[in-house]
């Protein structure tokens, strides 16, 4: 009997340890400051995310907020909601990796790394050279 038990207790441990399948991550996520929810996608073998909610859509003047930070001039007019800012992720060793972010806020790419904590928090880690460069936030499933 204690054999048993503890067989089923490295099994329920090893399932806990690795609960990610690859395409775990697809749905909507808010991110960290509420300001926006992200629809992950998956495209052949990569994954993908776009803004699909913004809390506050129109700018001071009423219209839809652009994407007027972009450094490239022919997409300052492009609208922020629909904007793909999640690119190129590849599901390797219980993460996601290899891709990249856009933040448009600033303007700016940025790599970037996602892990699952749990089927509904999200760890992203944008950074430029080297992860240990670079800023975390933590997403959250839409329920």
């Amino acid at each position: 009997m204690k054999k048993l038990t503890f067989i089923l207790l490295l099994t329920v441990i090893s399932v806990a340890a690795f609960p990610q399948n690859k395409d775990a991550i697809i749905g909507k996520w808010i991110n960290s400051s509420g300001e926006a929810h992200v629809e992950i996608t998956k495209r052949g073998d990569r994954y993908f995310g776009k803004i699909v909610w913004l809390k506050e859509p129109k700018d001071e003047k009423g219209n839809n907020k652009t994407d007027i930070k972009n450094p490239d001039e022919s997409l300052k007019s492009k609208p922020i909601l629909g904007l793909e800012i999640l690119k190129n992720f590849i599901f390797e060793d219980g993460k996601w990796t290899n891709g990249k972010i856009y933040d448009p806020k600033s303007g700016k790419n940025y790599s970037c790394n996602m892990t699952l904590k749990s089927n509904d928090i999200l760890n992203m880690r944008g950074y430029v050279g080297v992860s240990l460069l670079g800023r975390s936030e933590t997403w959250k499933r839409v329920k």
